[in-house]
This record gives structure tokens, sequence and C-alpha cells, in this order.
């Protein structure tokens, strides 16, 4: 075992039998991987439209927010639950979905999670109250929560190793990464042209695409070993991240606040009973073994940082757009495009640059970029143009996080054994949305702060977008330390690094 808790090039996994026997599952090993090149890239297309669907569906709101509060009559308070009940329940959820998908079987689970998000989004999409349609979110966060680590540790058991792996979590990571961006411009076309019901509806089609790809290209997986789902740890993990989220909502009026202190207090003891649990446990939703490579822990922390900066910076980026620079649905939508686009064509930059000198520098470096493009947003004026004051900003955000999408998830799940496959999974995508959800609650407190107590409808100035920008500056530098600090990722490792060595033939 290398010093940084990655397996050493080389190394594979080891079948522990005999005989006859040893032969059989070593040829049923052997061909579990050795499917035809388009098949299993088919399954990757498969896998990555659904990440996009579950990371856009985040932000796919956010434009539509004013026509929606204005339709169904939310407060002000309602209106920000009908993001944070999506991202919140998502990800407090997914360490216990990654945990079910590992045990029932990941392409079950993956039917069963893409059937129960189409059916939420329906009702969303049709809901006739304020109150409906938060509980209809949390619904499809809840029904993501058994989709995502399904479908990411179904690609990491198909691309086990070698350049194919580096590639295909490239392709999944730019998909991932420009989810957030991606669906605030779709926000704002279907606003524009069909209505926010559309913002929901549109995941209707993806849903029997996605079925009808599960059942044509997904081959089933599972751990051999599961004996329960860890129950208890799944209600204190959820609980305690709910009343965390919801202690730091209330933050809004005040940090000291007895209801505040209290909600936070109680998230913290939550969250510290989930250790206790999952320590004696003999079935824990996190093994506890997964964080204690140092390199992995750095990956999750930085893609909380990434979901910090999607999910809570840009809901106020579209509020920007829309009530200050006073533009269109449609064309606010289409004005954080340069932020995925500079993603997207820097993606292949990132991947050499990964592949050459590691995740530590590339990470740190482009969460250094991003942060001043984010410092660039923080100088903008009541009368200054998009052009001179947003474009720019935004090109450095997109071109810093290119960065950090391309390699982080590879980062976080090379060497992890593929019993720990869909929770090491889960957690990939549960930081990202719990430091979404934070990130929302911490950010609009710091922007009634600095707005004087106003809502984002009652402030005539800047001062709040402001404060929004500097912290999530502050927020990626903060990212970009512990990069430089914890990752510890060889170069070429995206295309080299093997699996960690396990004993469990997958079920096919």
């Amino acid at each position: 075992m290398a010093k940084d808790g990655l397996v050493p090039w080389g190394a594979g996994p080891r079948l522990e039998t005999s005989g006859f026997m040893q032969m059989m599952k070593l040829e049923s090993f052997v061909m579990s991987f050795a499917a035809p090149e388009p098949r299993r890239w088919w399954s990757l297309a498969v896998i990555s439209m659904t990440q996009l669907v579950i990371v856009l569906d985040a932000t796919i709101v956010n434009v539509a927010l004013p026509e929606v509060q204005r339709e169904l009559g939310l407060t002000d308070s309602q209106r920000q639950w009908v993001i944070t009940a999506y991202v919140l329940a998502f990800g407090s959820l997914l360490l216990l979905g990654g945990r079910i998908a590992d045990s029932w079987g990941r392409r079950r689970s993956y039917l069963a999670g893409i059937v129960g998000f189409g059916a939420a989004s329906a009702w969303g999409g049709l809901a006739g109250s304020g109150v409906e349609l938060i509980i209809a979110r949390g619904i499809q966060g809840a029904f993501a929560a058994l989709l995502a680590p399904a479908a990411l540790s179904m690609l990491t058991v198909i691309f086990p190793s070698g350049k194919e792996r580096g590639t295909a979590f490239a392709i999944f990571g730019i998909v991932a990464g420009s989810g957030a961006t991606v669906g605030l411009a779709l926000g704002g076309i279907l606003t524009e042209f069909a209505g926010w019901r559309w913002c929901l509806l549109v995941n209707l089609p993806f849903t029997v695409l996605g079925v009808v790809g599960a059942v044509m290209f997904l081959k089933e997986s599972k751990t051999s070993s599961g004996t329960g789902h860890d129950l208890w740890g799944g209600i204190s993990v959820t609980l305690g991240f709910g009343s965390l989220v919801y202690g730091l909502t209330l933050a809004e009026d005040g940090w000291t606040s007895s209801s505040t202190v209290a909600f936070l207090a109680l998230g913290l003891g939550l969250l510290a009973l989930f250790v206790v649990i999952e320590s004696r446990t003999t079935s824990p939703v996190l093994p506890l073994r997964i964080l204690r490579d140092r390199t992995r822990a750095g990956a999750f922390f930085v893609q909380a940082v990434v979901g910090t900066v999607y999910i809570g910076s840009t809901l106020f980026q579209a509020y920007h757009l829309q009530i200050v620079l006073q533009l269109s649905p449609l064309l606010a939508g289409f004005a954080t495009l340069p932020m995925a686009v500079s993603t997207m064509a820097m993606a292949s930059v990132s991947t050499r640059l990964f592949q050459r000198f590691g995740g530590r520098y590339v990470m740190t470096a482009g969460l250094v970029v991003a942060a001043a493009g984010m410092l660039y947003l923080s100088r903008l004026t009541v009368d200054g143009s998009y052009w001179a004051q947003v474009f720019p900003g935004l090109l450095l955000v997109g071109i810093g996080l290119s960065g950090v999408v391309v390699p982080v998830q590879n980062v976080a799940l090379t060497g992890v054994g593929r019993n720990d496959a869909g929770a090491a999974s889960a957690v990939v995508n549960s930081v990202m949305q719990i430091g979404g959800s934070i990130g929302l609650a911490i950010f609009t407190a710091l922007f009634i702060g600095a707005s004087g107590g106003r809502t984002t409808y009652q402030a005539t100035g800047v001062e709040g977008y402001e404060a929004v920008y500097i912290g999530a500056a502050v927020a990626l530098l903060a990212g970009a330390a512990v990069a430089a600090a914890l990752i510890r990722t060889p170069a070429t490792s995206a295309s080299t690094a093997p699996e960690q060595e396990t004993h469990h033939v997958p079920v096919v």
C-alpha cells in the first residue's frame, strides 16, 4: 500500500478461492468487464444523462422563482425552500441510498430511483400550492438520493481502471460540473416560453430515456456481504444535516438567536452521534475507513466547496441578473452560460494537466482562479453592464472550476473497494448537495445582513450581492488550501490508478 493510501500501480483484485470454483469465479469476474466497448460507452451515456438531470434540478427553478412566487403566493422563506427541500433531502439521504444500492442492487436501485424521481417531478409540475410544491421537491430529492449513488457506483464498476476510466470520469465530471449552470439556462428558456411548471415536467422524457437505457445497457451489480441498511445511522445523519441547515436558515434573523443556536447544536450533536453509530455497527451507511484516506477526505471537502458555489451563489446570480440588470428570464438564463461553456472548453486541457501533474496542483490552481473570478464579480455596481462586470468573472470561475470538476470524482473514488463503491459514490454526491444547502443558507444570511435586513426584492443596491460573491471567494480559497495540504494523487493517476484490492465477485 502506498503512503498516500492508494493501491500501488499494477495491484489488482484477488480472488481467494481454489480449484474449479476459482476458475469459474475468475471467468465471471473477467467477463464482467469484458463487455463490448460500444455497450460500455452507451452505459456511460445513460449514467451521465442521469447525473445531468439530477444536478440541473438543483438550479433549474432558480430563474423561475419570481414567477413561481407570484403564481403560488409563496413567502420569501417558502421561496428558498423550493430549492432547499430538494438539495437537503438529496444530500442527507444519499449515504443511506448508497448503502441500499450496494446491497439491494445498483441497477435495481437506479430503476426505482428514476421512476420515483419522474413521478415526483410530475407532481411538482402540477402542484396547486406552495406547500405541495415544496413537498414534491423534497420527494424528488429523496429519490435522487437513491438514483445518484447507484449511477456513479455502476460507473466505477464498469470502468475499474486504465485510460478508459480517466476518459469516462472526465466526461462524467464535465456533465456533473456544468449541470447547475445548464439548469439555469434551461430554466430561463422554459419559463419564458412554456411556464415555470415545465422546469419540473421536463424531467419526464428523461425518465423514460433513463428506464429504457437501463434496461438495454446497464448490468446488475451488488456486494456479496450486505447484511443491513443501518437504519439508525441513516436517521441520525439525515436529521443531523437537516437540523444544521435549518439552523443556518434561521440565521437570517440573527446568529445568536435561541432557535438558531438550538438547531445548530442539535445538528452537530446528531452528526456526532452518527459517527459513534458508524464506528460500532457491522453494516454502516458510511464506513469510516472511506474517510481515513487524506486524499479522499480532501477531495470530499473540495466537492463540498464546489456545491457551495454552484448551488448557493448561482441563486443570487439569477436574482442579480433579473432584479438589478432587469434581464428577462430567458436572457438571465443564457447570461449564466459562460461559466458552463468555459468549464467544458477547458475540460480537455484540465484532463491533460491532471494526468501530467496530478490532482493536487490542478485542483489547487483551479480553485484559486475560480476565487479570482468571484472577487471580480463582487465589484459590480447598480448601473454596471453585464459585459464589463459579469461576463469576465463568469469566464474565470468556469475556467477555474474545470480544474476541479474533471479530477475530483476520480480522486475521491480511486482506491475504493467494490463493497464500498456505493457508499463512497454517495459521499461524493452528498457533500456537494449538503455544501449547496449550507451555502444557500449562509449566503442568504450574508445577503440580508449586507442589505440592512431587506429581502432580495426589497434591496435596491448591490451590497448583498457583493457579500455573497466575497463569501463564495473565501469558500473557494479555503478549498484551495485543503487541496494543497491533503491531496496527494500522483501524475497519470487518472489513467492508471487501479481499484482497491477486494475479494468479492460482482453479481452480473
